[in-house]
């Protein structure tokens, strides 16, 4: 396989995703809340991960309130542009649940109330132990000619409606907003009637990422060639210390559809060379974890600034237990030379932010806990704190195996929470870069 031969390359970067059905689809988040600063939409992220693979692309997302007219507004301009209209949420026995009343009038259709749904609302209340009122009717309302979806975490079924729509087939859904209710009947209900659509379209995509280059700077290499390609659809995302090059190619058979994709993204791979981590989307911690484990070694981390951000990452990759043994969030001087060994006349030589202080925290810690590789990270993440000689964004990172120590310098520009996920990217990254010399 490439990747033993090529390591730079993603480690699954031959097999891209293959979809089939292809479908345009929207997903309408309700519920005024949502217009808040103080909830977010984050079941589209999961619904939008479930469609992809279905070959069901999402070219809008909305949030409206519990307006009436609003929401009719909305699902009357999403019916005509989309293959398939996602509704979360506004199902619930309240006034200001108006999905399916908004939605049937959006497509000119009746609500039935289905007794049979009734009977088990009344019979879920008493299994709780108490009364149903009236309102609760209200759920057991049904879009005419849709399959209803049951919902065992909640008392809001969903609902599944072929139709047709501005001369088009749509497909219409209805979801309870609550993750716990959502999630778990998309997965039982909705994905296998979305699988079973046959359309004679297929795509296939790539998940680049590119780690330590600016954006312009990664745009000025790949534009000319990624403009070349035409029939590839490409995205460029970028982060802190992240960019994220999306590929996607649609066609009339599989092959024709990886092949497209298969050969922009070697191209590009070529391009940026070592800058690229993955061709499937995994994350820095992910490959990192991956070399490390493929290695036989495990690392450890001493970090200041970062205020273990980058423990926190890696210990989010399941199995992490097999390759970080641990390491020290060391914010004073004291634990500095407590945990991880740097002595306090270095620390007074050189100060705490200092190439030399970075080199003994990699060294100390790796040493303290035994591990094949140390991480040391130290500097100003801001807002204060930083003078002419060492200005807020500055940061050291080091990493050291016991023979070498690396050491390297940047000045990170933005806020304190900025400079810390730039400081936590580089420090993977040098990790990364260093498995792949072994």
């Amino acid at each position: 396989m490439r990747w033993c031969d090529r390591p730079r390359r993603g480690f699954l970067s031959r097999f891209p995703t293959l979809y089939t059905s292809i479908v345009d689809a929207e997903i309408i988040a309700i519920g005024s809340e949502l217009l808040t600063p103080y909830k977010q939409d984050t079941n589209s992220l999961f619904l939008t991960e479930r469609l992809n693979p279905l070959g069901i692309e999402v070219r809008f997302k909305s949030v409206v309130g519990d307006r009436r007219s609003d929401l009719v507004s909305v699902a009357r301009i999403a019916l005509s542009r989309a293959g398939l209209i996602i509704f979360m949420g506004g199902l619930g026995p309240t006034e200001d649940d108006l999905t399916r009343e908004c939605v049937a009038e959006a497509l000119g259709v009746e609500l039935r109330r289905d007794p049979d749904l009734i009977a088990g609302l009344y019979k879920r209340f008493a299994r709780f132990g108490s009364s149903m009122t009236p309102n609760n009717e209200r759920q057991a309302d049904v879009l005419a000619g849709a399959e209803v979806l049951p919902n065992p975490n909640g008392s809001a079924p969903g609902q599944f409606l072929r139709t047709l729509s501005a001369g088009h087939e749509v497909m219409v859904v209805l979801l309870p907003g609550p993750p716990h209710e959502l999630k778990p009947m998309f997965d039982a209900e909705v994905a296998a009637r979305l699988r079973s659509r046959n359309q004679k379209e297929f795509i296939a995509g790539r998940h680049l990422r590119v780690a330590m280059m600016g954006e312009s700077l990664c745009d000025s290499r790949i534009a000319p060639i990624y403009t070349r390609h035409k029939e590839v659809e490409t995205t460029i995302l970028a982060g802190a210390g992240d960019i994220s090059l999306h590929l996607r190619a649609r066609a009339a058979s599989q092959a024709l559809a990886e092949q497209r994709v298969d050969t922009l993204a070697e191209e590009l791979e070529d391009a940026l060379d070592e800058h690229v981590y993955s061709s499937k989307g995994e994350s820095l911690e992910q490959v990192a974890g991956y070399f490390l484990q493929l290695r036989g070694a495990s690392v450890a981390v001493a970090e200041s600034c970062t205020g273990g951000l980058i423990s926190e990452r890696i210990t989010s990759v399941p199995g992490s237990s097999r390759f970080f043994l641990g390491g020290a969030v060391a914010y004073s001087n004291e634990l500095k030379s407590q945990f991880a060994g740097v002595s306090p006349q270095m620390l007074e030589d050189y100060g705490a932010v200092s190439p030399q202080v970075a080199r003994a925290l990699a060294e100390g810690i790796r040493a303290r806990c035994g591990s094949t590789y140390g991480i040391g990270v130290t500097g100003i993440a801001g807002p204060a704190g930083g003078t002419a000689e060492k200005p807020v964004g500055l940061v050291y990172h080091a990493v050291a195996d016991g023979k070498n120590s690396e050491v390297v310098e940047r000045k990170f520009l933005g806020d304190r929470e900025r400079v810390r996920a730039w400081a936590a990217q580089q420090a993977l990254d040098m990790l990364r870069r260093r498995l792949m010399k072994q």
